[in-house]
């Protein structure tokens, strides 16, 4: 083999096609993840560790937080446990058993408890870095920050246009409500859509068969 190689050759072999297809998919993703790892510069403990020391400390920073943000904080903490929680439903293990430990296990606020995730070789729960289980920091962060701002999102929509089912079978198929009484569909909603646009009415019917429902933070 030459000393000085840039590039190497990996041949797959199969029974079927699909097995060479997930064969290639995940060696990809393994490439892609060592490359991540090195621009990067770091890494952090996979299985789960991560989630559970940052759920573990905004449910002690929740205690401190006076009203219902109180509540947001400690649903966020909740959520980041669904990462671990599926990893042992994945390998077929109790996942109730298993969070619990990892609970027990980061509550204690050392550092080797930290790095503690999910064992999916044998059970429970082990130091994943330790064991050679890493995460690129850089998509860790990346992963918290995409989730806390689909959240953000879908608070931030305080108002919904509905179109109520209608009760003739036969308006599905000529695109009338009430029994073809009422006019096309697009149009109802786009008189309603002006009206609501044009300061009119903002509360109750818009339209034939369309109601107009305020959210909470109108």
């Amino acid at each position: 083999a030459c000393p000085v190689r840039k590039t190497d050759t990996i041949v797959l072999r199969g029974g079927s096609e699909q097995f060479i297809a997930e064969s290639e998919r995940s060696i990809h993703d393994a490439l892609m993840v060592v490359m991540r790892s090195i621009k990067s510069g770091s890494v952090v403990a996979g299985g789960g560790a991560v989630e559970m020391e940052v759920s573990r400390y905004l449910r002690d920073h929740a205690l401190g937080i006076k009203g219902k943000g109180q509540l947001m904080v400690t649903a966020m903490a909740r959520a980041l446990e669904i990462i671990p929680r599926q990893l042992s439903d994945n390998a077929g293990f109790d996942s109730t058993d298993v969070l619990s430990a990892l609970r027990k296990r980061h509550a204690m606020g050392d550092d080797e408890g930290k790095w503690y995730g999910v064992d999916i070789n044998d059970g429970g729960i082990c130091d994943t870095f330790s064991r050679g289980v890493w995460e690129p920091s850089l998509n860790k962060c990346n992963s918290i920050a995409a989730a806390a701002e689909a959240a953000c999102v879908i608070l931030s929509i305080d108002e919904t246009v509905t179109n109520p089912r209608s009760q003739d079978p036969g308006a599905q198929n000529t695109g009338m409500i009430g029994g073809g009484q009422g006019g096309p569909m697009t149009n109802m909603m786009g008189n309603a859509m002006n009206t609501a646009n044009s300061g009119g009415a903002r509360t109750g019917q818009l339209g034939p068969g369309v109601s107009y429902m305020k959210g909470r933070g109108g």
